[in-house]
C-alpha cells in the first residue's frame, strides 16, 4: 500500500511540476485569448427584433416562422408590428429594429443607408395585387390597366406600408391625376371587409401569395382579379418591379382558380439588417431564409429563391455564404454556439497555436530545473555540514552533525522525482554517506 501511495505521490508531483512549468507559457496565452474574447464577442445577444407587418399579412406570417427557427437555437425573437414596408425601413434607419421585411421600391436607398443596411438576400415576390367588385360593365369588358381604377372607390393600403407611394408612381407614369381620385388608405383587413360589403369597388393589396387576404379574396364570389395587359412595360419602366404570371388553376386545381392566366407586376421582398446587428444572428437569419423560402410557389420555381441578383442594397457575407455558398463542414456537425466560436475565434486561436510553437521550447528547461531543485536544494545543508565537520573541533559536535545528517537523510527518501532524474537524488544520498563516513572516521582518529 505504501508503494502505490509513493508512486502516486510522485505521478501528482510530476503532473503539478509539468503544469506549472507551463504556467509562464499559458497564462499570457490565456490571457490574449480572453481579451480578444471580450473584444471580438463571438456570443450574440440572446434576443432580436423583427420588423413585420400588419397581423395576417405574409410578413407577419413569416415572422412567426422566423421566430421559431431562431427560437431552436436560444434566441427571442421580438415582432414588431407595422404597417408594413416603408415603417419597417424607417424603424431600421432609426434603429428601432434590427432586422425586417422590405419591399423593393419602398424608398430610396441614400449613402448612409449602404452603410448602415445590409441584405440578407431577395425571399419572395409580391405582386400587386388589385381586386375589383364585378359589375355588368366589368363582366362585359373586364378592365386590363390602372386607368380603369380613376373612376372607382380605391383603396391603396397605409402609407407605413409603402403601397400609396408606390401606386403614386404608377399613376403618374399613367397620366392619372392623383387629386382627382377617389382614394383610401384603409389597413388590409378593413379594406378586404369594406370590398365584400361593397363599401369599396376595388383594392390594392402588395402581400405575398401566403397572405390570407389574398386567397379569401381570391374565392371569394363577385370579386375578380385585374390582369395587368402592360405588366412587361411597367418592369421595363421601373426596375424594381417583374412582369410574372399567376398560372391558371394554381391556388385551386381542382376549381380551376383562377380560370385564366393572370399577368401580374410584382415586387422583390428582401430581408434587412442593420449593419451593427451581431454577425451571428446575421448568420442565422440567412440559415432561416434559405429553409424558408426555397420551396416552390406560385410565381417561382424551387430555389429561385432566396437570391442575391435583384438586392437593392449591398448583399451581407452571411446571406453570400448561406444562399451562394457551401457551409463550412463544422458547421454541419457542430451545434450553433460551438461552430460559432470557432468561426469568429478561429483567427486569433490559429494565430496563438503559431505563437505557443516557439515558446514551448522553454517549458522543458523550466520543467527540468523544477525536478532537480527538489534535489539540489538540500546541498546547501550538506554543505554546512560538511563545513562543521571540517572545523578545528569537529568531535565535539559529531553527535549534532550526525543527527543533522539522519535528518536530511530522512527527508532525502522522501523526495519523488520522475525516474529519468533518479541519477541526482541517489548521487545526493551517496553524498550523504560520503559525509557521515568522513565525520565518523575523523572522530574516530586519535587527537592531533
Amino acid at each position: 500500500m505504501s508503494r502505490g501511495l509513493q508512486r502516486f505521490s510522485s505521478f501528482a508531483q510530476s503532473l503539478r511540476d509539468g503544469l506549472l512549468s507551463l504556467g509562464p507559457v499559458l497564462l499570457p496565452l490565456i490571457a490574449l485569448l480572453v481579451a480578444a474574447y471580450v473584444w471580438i464577442k463571438p456570443e450574440p445577444p440572446r434576443s432580436v427584433r423583427l420588423a413585420t407587418g400588419p397581423e395576417g399579412s405574409s410578413y407577419a406570417l413569416f415572422g412567426r416562422r422566423y421566430a421559431d427557427q431562431l427560437k431552436a437555437q436560444g434566441i427571442t425573437v421580438e415582432l414588431v408590428a407595422t404597417a408594413g414596408s416603408a415603417e419597417n425601413l424607417q424603424l431600421l434607419r432609426q434603429g428601432g429594429a434590427d432586422a425586417g421585411f422590405v419591399r423593393g421600391g419602398t424608398d430610396e436607398f441614400s449613402d448612409e443607408d449602404e452603410a448602415s443596411l445590409l441584405s440578407l438576400g431577395s425571399l419572395f415576390y409580391e405582386p400587386l395585387w388589385v381586386f375589383y367588385r364585378q359589375t355588368p360593365a366589368t363582366l362585359k369588358a373586364p378592365p386590363s390597366g390602372l386607368p380603369a381604377l380613376a373612376r372607382l372607390r380605391l383603396n391603396v393600403d397605409t402609407p407605413g406600408s409603402g403601397v400609396p407611394a408606390l401606386m403614386q408612381r404608377l399613376f403618374k407614369a399613367n397620366r392619372l391625376d392623383i387629386e382627382r381620385l377617389d382614394l383610401q388608405h384603409l389597413a388590409p383587413e378593413q379594406a378586404v371587409d369594406a370590398l365584400l360589403a361593397g363599401r369599396l369597388d376595388a383594392i390594392v393589396l402588395a402581400q405575398a401569395s401566403q397572405s390570407r387576404f389574398v386567397r379569401r379574396l381570391l374565392r371569394a364570389p363577385g370579386i375578380a382579379l385585374l390582369d395587368l395587359a402592360q405588366a412587361d412595360a411597367y418592369s421595363r419602366r421601373f426596375g424594381f418591379l417583374s412582369s410574372v404570371t399567376l398560372p391558371r388553376g394554381v391556388a385551386d386545381l381542382a376549381a380551376d382558380l383562377p380560370a385564366h392566366d393572370v399577368q401580374l407586376v410584382a415586387l422583390t421582398t428582401a430581408l434587412l439588417v442593420r449593419a451593427d446587428t451581431h454577425p451571428a444572428l446575421r448568420e442565422l437569419f440567412a440559415d432561416a431564409a434559405v429553409k424558408l423560402h426555397g420551396e416552390v410557389g406560385w410565381f417561382n420555381r424551387a430555389r429561385d429563391f432566396p437570391n442575391t441578383r435583384t438586392s437593392e442594397l449591398p448583399v451581407g457575407p452571411e446571406g453570400e455564404q448561406a444562399i451562394n455558398g457551401t457551409p463550412p463542414f463544422y458547421k454541419r456537425w457542430l451545434p450553433f454556439w460551438l461552430g460559432n466560436l470557432l468561426q469568429r475565434m478561429g483567427l486569433v486561436i490559429g494565430g496563438l497555436l503559431v505563437l505557443l510553437l516557439p515558446l514551448s521550447r522553454v517549458v522543458p528547461p523550466l520543467y527540468q530545473w523544477r525536478v532537480r531543485r527538489r534535489v539540489f536544494r538540500w546541498y546547501a545543508l550538506l554543505r554546512d555540514v560538511e563545513e562543521r565537520a571540517e572545523g578545528p573541533e569537529p568531535a565535539a559536535d559529531t553527535a549534532e552533525l550526525l543527527k543533522t545528517l539522519d535528518q536530511l537523510d530522512q527527508r532525502v527518501n522522501r523526495v519523488a522525482v520522475p525516474l529519468s532524474y533518479a541519477g541526482e537524488l541517489y548521487a545526493l544520498r551517496n553524498h550523504i554517506h560520503a559525509v557521515r563516513k568522513r565525520i565518523l572516521a575523523r572522530a574516530a582518529a586519535p587527537p592531533g
